[in-house]
């Protein structure tokens, strides 16, 4: 976590330089701070807060379908401290395993952990295949066709490949959680194939295999009316758990003064949401500012361009990293004391001075 803090500081300070430079204009952006609406800021900091009673409510009503009484208290907090981890690491990859740990020290058996993740990814999936198309029909792209040159594509053609990617993920976990039988025999298919050409493909399909039969033991509770019903409201609740990702964009405009349409930014922040999501830098760290540097120029004049890509992304993770590695670093404190205290309480082996020294 510490290396991933260094790695994300480095890359968002050096995405940072890169937005001043781009601004080109350092009395404007020092004159821009004086300018600064906090109220918005404050606005701000409440919408961060969605890290942890979006993602804690959305767990809850999971975890709830395979657990009697999961502590809502405790969910939250889990929920906060896997956007505190996801953040950190490349690809989002540390999120769930937090919300494991956390689950567990609040009593809750690892396997219900291991399925509630599980259950709150798919609906997070579900929700994005659904935004995403709802957004192009909305109008969203349209400013992104001409933008961007990435190995010939533009930030437009980049969107879709996201978006790709969450629809094939969402067919595949519906098709799993409806007829687990008919993915279980394609993969089967494909292992008996691969056999013939491959040994070494045909050996990670089988995993692949052995990991879709895990998948559907800890799915077998949601395949239940009550389930689904929860699933839905999981996917619902994921718009409310990723609002600072979806808002953090117009809150940023109207705290440094700047008035726009919400739809028009809301939907370029979808935009935004799915080009970083696959990033590979700790929370997208670098590659988001420069990425939102270019995307919000059309609606931000360049010498406050500095100063509000400062804002997007204190909301989208700065003040959920500051107070997750305040609660994380007590409880390792607590874990060191802990140690420390069995060591101290430990018996030296001193022998016993009432044994009689042998003759």
């Amino acid at each position: 976590m510490r290396r991933g803090l260094q790695v994300f500081l480095l890359a968002s300070l050096l995405g940072f330089g890169a937005s001043l430079l781009y601004g080109n204009n350092l009395g404007s952006f020092a004159a821009s701070l004086g300018r600064v609406r906090w109220g918005w800021v404050l606005a701000g900091v409440g919408l961060a807060s969605m890290d942890w009673f979006g993602g804690g409510l959305r767990l809850w009503v999971v975890a709830r379908v395979v657990h009697k009484d999961p502590p809502l208290g405790g969910m939250v907090l889990a929920g906060g401290m896997s956007a505190w981890a996801a953040y950190l690491t490349p690809l989002n990859s540390g999120g769930g395993p937090m919300m494991m740990y956390v689950m567990k020290r609040f009593g809750v058996p690892l396997p219900v952990a291991v399925t509630s993740t599980l259950l709150t990814f798919i609906a997070t999936v579900i929700f994005f295949a659904l935004a995403g198309p709802a957004a192009i029909l909305a109008g969203a792209g349209k400013a992104l066709q001409t933008k961007g040159n990435v190995g010939g594509l533009s930030l437009y053609d980049l969107f879709l490949g996201s978006l790709g990617i969450f629809v094939v993920l969402a067919v595949l976990f519906v098709v799993l959680l409806v007829a687990p039988r008919a993915v279980h025999a394609g993969v089967a298919r494909l292992v008996q194939w691969a056999s013939t050409r491959s040994a070494r493909l045909a050996a990670r399909l089988e995993k692949l295999l052995h990991g879709l039969d895990q998948t559907v033991v800890s799915l077998q509770a949601f395949r239940t009316w009550r389930g689904m019903r929860a699933l839905f409201w999981a996917t619902i609740i994921s718009g409310p758990s990723h609002a600072n990702k979806l808002l953090a964009g117009y809150v940023a405009l109207r705290a440094v003064g700047i008035e726009a349409n919400f739809v028009d930014i809301l939907l370029v922040q979808t935009l935004v949401t799915f080009l970083l999501y696959f990033a590979p830098t700790p929370g997208a760290s670098g590659i988001g500012e420069v990425l939102s540097t270019l995307i919000m120029a059309n609606y931000v004049p360049r010498g406050i361009v500095p100063l509000y890509t400062l804002l997007w992304r204190a909301i989208l993770s700065y003040f959920t990293i500051a107070v997750g590695f305040m609660i994380f670093s007590g409880w390792v404190n607590q874990g060191l004391k802990a140690i420390g205290s069995e060591g101290e309480e430990a018996p030296a082996d001193t022998g016993d001075p009432a044994m009689p020294e042998p003759a």
